[in-house]
């Protein structure tokens, strides 16, 4: 089969080949047949080694399509079932499933350290357990999540999670509060999402903040009240707030000068949410004093920061009632071979979503 494969850490092009192989199919596992997915800034990371992932890997975390073959002891899901793939799948049975705080659970992670591919030449992994760059895949049955059938391929994809993460961080982990001012920083997929999650929770102001013109006139679309670049910022606080800073400002990009820029524009009591994945070496700093002083509240937010089950749900509930708008995310669609294409689309800001249909 086809899949798209990055040979060593640290090389920004993908290779289109057609001898990859789905293995690993058995008991508690689904074979599925990927027909949509998006490209997130995280596949992006885990090629450039900010996110550890072993290689040589397939990308891609963020897919739907349909069930091919279940294995024994698989309930809930048949052969022709539409699905997403949930990439952080909870087990139900650690202290943090049994806490009721299902996205911090490791059992996804542990997947990500098992071949789930191969090729004549050898081993091949799936980028955080799943890989769906690619037509097949072998996952765990929890990793496959139904969808009703009027949700479209590229829709449930996105679910999956760029939409998940950004609105339930403004949903789940901040909990914006009506009439709120909010900041977001970076303004891709996921801070799109972050974005339609405060418009959804009624904050009052939404200032998205991004260094990419197109990115910033995005914004405005989806539920912004205004969009400046970061120079720009100090000037929208100072005019929005009268200075005080921003009730609630949401780091999207996974970096520890964003987040501190973040945390400087936030009022005394008020919220920083850190959405962006960022590297084990990058340290983000705050002194003792002001820790204390300012009663600044840091809340990090994992996959949206709720049982993503739910989330999944919910997010589909409004986009049916109309109340976010995910198909006009997707500026982008592609094929598997030009996926290197998009993949430079992402990195320069052009595109928010890229859809690649398989």
């Amino acid at each position: 089969m086809r899949a798209a494969v990055l040979h060593e850490i640290g090389q920004d092009k993908l290779e289109v080949l057609d001898d990859v192989e789905a293995v690993g199919f058995g008991p508690g596992k689904v074979r599925l047949r990927i027909r949509a997915t998006g490209l997130c800034h995280s596949d992006v990371s885990a090629m450039s080694g900010v996110l550890p992932q072993p290689a040589p890997f397939i990308p891609g975390h963020e897919g739907a399509g349909e069930v091919l073959d279940v294995g024994d002891g698989v309930t809930g899901l048949s052969a022709g079932d539409r699905v997403l793939v949930c990439w952080l799948p909870a087990c139900g049975a650690c202290p943090s499933c049994k806490r009721g705080q299902t996205q911090l659970c490791l059992a996804g992670f542990m997947n990500a350290g098992t071949p789930n591919f191969k090729r004549p030449g050898g081993d091949v992994f799936g980028f955080a357990g799943t890989g769906t760059f690619t037509e097949e895949v072998v996952v765990g049955a929890g990793c496959a999540v139904p969808i009703p059938d009027d949700v479209p391929f590229e829709i449930a994809a996105l679910i999956g999670c760029g939409v998940t993460t950004g609105l339930g961080a403004a949903i789940n982990t901040a909990q914006v509060e009506a009439g709120s001012s909010v900041a977001v920083i970076g303004c891709g997929g996921v801070g799109i999402s972050t974005i339609q999650g405060a418009r959804v929770q009624g904050a009052a102001q939404i200032v998205a903040v991004d260094p990419v013109a197109s990115r910033r006139e995005a914004a405005l679309r989806f539920g912004a009240t205004e969009a400046v670049s970061p120079d720009e910022f100090a000037d929208a606080k100072q005019r929005v707030t009268a200075g005080e800073g921003f009730d609630y400002v949401f780091e999207v990009v996974g970096k520890s000068a964003t987040a501190r820029t973040a945390y400087d524009n936030t009022r005394r009591g008020g919220t920083l949410c850190i959405v962006g994945a960022g590297a084990m070496d990058d340290n983000f700093q705050v002194n003792m004093f002001e820790l204390f002083f300012d009663e600044k509240r840091i809340l990090p937010s994992m996959y949206g920061g709720g049982d993503v089950l739910r989330s999944y749900e919910r997010a589909i509930a409004l986009w049916r009632a109309g109340r976010i708008d995910l198909e006009s995310m997707i500026t982008h669609r592609v094929r598997l071979d030009g996926i290197n294409d998009a993949l430079d689309q992402m990195r320069t800001g052009e595109s928010l979503r890229t859809c690649v249909e398989l």
